[in-house]
């Protein structure tokens, strides 16, 4: 058996985990976001009523209010480059349906701006509202139809279609990847800097109390004009990543890849955030600037040779016949999420919170989805799954606390290439890098009298004892211990088994010379009561 060695500091603090780095995601018309998964209209398990919560599916509601969501971003996403909200207010009887240029369907707009709101107050979550940034005019009006208390044209319509009160709703995305072509109103660095200046402007005029996100990446040449031009009307600047996974047809053994990628998410978001911090100062930004990584997920990819992947009634992929796989790949947006899936996602929580006392730290994460399409959630006709990904969110977001701890941590590693997520070679390969990969990837946080200690055992197959001491002092020869695990490292939830892999409560156990034997491919808490 292997073995390793976790010290505590606990007057050595990193930083402050803000709540709002466990945020989710949700992209109109996007395999089964909305339409079959939080709306699903005509569905037994639908509210019926007379408003914009008719649809509205109770499982995820209660679910999603079961985890707590800090934060939900929506429309988009690409989605959002093409919105025009208006399509989606008034009587949904006469809401226009419209081609949808983003993922090339069409949009029945049945569910929009007070749809989402009032899915928001029902799952008690903060919306994050995304416009084009391509009409200055829409984007005020929007802003004017959910947060104005004036006696305005839009504010009354507001109370005509039912909620006579402001939305309040402060988080706002002007655009989303408007560096890329794939975009509708895709610009230059200046020219979007030039409109992010003018969104920020004129939107904080009618509610100066907004949290404004602009579009970055990991590139200066882009960051540096947003920040000259708008960076002092900023709050955030958005950063998106993606893994990838080859499970599909390489089965277990793309398993080191997959949970090795949380390094690369690290490596690039801290240097994001040194490059922000750098450019910010050259520009002269006063105003404090925080990273939104709103998109980030691992991305099963597939032989394009297979057929079309379609939604299974059990949470999954429906059957098909998956030969003659060539090399060419496409995302499967209904690949359940695996525990190997589960190791990475608490990787990349590890690493926001070991970044979370840069001066420009990331404060804001939305994983890509929270329904269906790759999500935390898969809702089917006769019901939903919690996925594996679900119980990382339970386990970091309700059971750490949120100052963080020094920690020092000596553990088995290997030296192997790590893929830089989903960034191919012209060969049609993965880009990777050379690096050190620790078996054991460990956290420390506080709260009040508790000391909580989060650990990833990235190995596939070995059990790693633990010993485990707390600086200047002793931990308890006990700790409350929560777990998950499961017998095979691409086990997956869906509806008929829900608990395939889950959180799992082990109670107090006691610690027999301060040591602990973390299962291999498992992700584990200690909490230690040191009052």
């Amino acid at each position: 058996m292997a073995t390793a060695y976790v010290e505590i500091n606990p007057t050595a603090t990193i930083g402050t985990v803000d709540p709002m780095i466990y945020g989710h995601f949700l992209e109109s018309n996007f395999f089964g976001n909305i339409e079959g998964g939080v709306f699903d209209e005509g569905s037994p398990l639908a509210l019926d009523s007379d408003g914009p919560t008719d649809g509205l599916r109770t499982d995820v509601i209660a679910t999603c209010r079961e985890l707590g969501l800090p934060i939900v971003r929506w429309p988009g996403g690409n989605f959002a480059s093409a919105y025009h909200w208006k399509d989606g207010i008034g009587p949904r009887a006469h809401r226009p349906r419209r081609l949808e240029l983003a993922w090339h369907g069409t949009e029945s707009n049945r569910f929009g701006t007070d749809e989402f709101l009032a899915w928001c107050d029902q799952v008690r979550t903060e919306p994050y509202l995304v416009n084009s940034a391509r009409d200055i005019d829409e984007a005020i009006h929007w802003l004017e139809y959910t947060n104005s208390t004036a006696d305005t044209a839009y504010a009354r319509l507001r109370a005509q279609h039912g909620h006579p009160q402001p939305y309040d709703v402060r988080y706002w995305g002007i655009g989303n990847e408007v560096y890329g072509d794939w975009q509708v109103g895709h610009r230059s660095a200046e020219r979007y800097a030039q409109d992010a200046r003018e969104h920020a402007t004129f939107l904080r005029a009618v509610d100066p109390r907004l949290r404004l996100i602009g579009v970055g990446n990991e590139r200066e040449d882009w960051v540096e004009p947003l920040l000259r031009q708008a960076g002092n009307l900023l709050d955030y600047v958005s950063v998106h990543f993606y893994g990838a996974s080859t499970h599909l047809f390489h089965g277990a053994a793309d398993f080191d890849d997959v949970v090795a990628q949380s390094i690369y998410v690290e490596e690039r978001l801290e240097a994001t955030a040194r490059m922000v911090e750098s450019l910010a100062a050259q520009a002269g930004v006063e105003r404090p600037i925080s990273l939104a990584m709103d998109e980030w997920n691992m991305r099963h990819l597939e032989p394009t040779s297979w057929p079309e992947p379609e939604a299974g009634p059990d949470g999954g992929i429906a059957d098909r016949h998956t030969e003659n796989a060539n090399d060419e790949f496409r995302v499967n947006r209904w690949s359940p999420r695996t525990l190997a899936d589960a190791l990475f996602y608490a990787g990349v929580f590890h690493a926001l919170h070991r970044l979370s006392g840069l001066p420009v730290a990331p404060r804001m994460a939305n994983t890509v989805n929270l329904i269906n399409a790759n999500a935390l959630i898969a809702v089917r006709d006769s019901g939903l799954a919690r996925s594996a990904t679900y119980h990382v969110w339970d386990l970091y977001q309700n059971h750490l606390g949120p100052t963080v701890l020094d920690v020092t941590v000596e553990s088995p590693a290997r030296r192997r290439a790590i893929r830089q997520g989903d960034n191919r070679l012209p060969d049609g390969g993965f880009a990777t890098r050379g690096g050190v990969v620790p078996a054991l990837d460990v956290i420390a946080t506080r709260s009040e009298s508790l000391i909580q200690l989060a650990v990833i055992n990235r190995h596939g197959e070995q059990n790693i004892d633990t010993r485990l001491r707390l600086a200047g002092g002793e931990l308890p020869n006990h700790a409350h211990v929560r777990e998950i695990r499961a017998a095979d490292v691409l086990a997956s939830n869906s509806v008929t088994a829900p608990n395939v892999v889950t959180l799992v409560d082990r109670g107090r156990v006691d610690l027999e010379s301060g040591t602990y034997e973390f299962p291999a491919h498992s992700i584990t808490a200690l909490s230690f009561d040191v009052s």
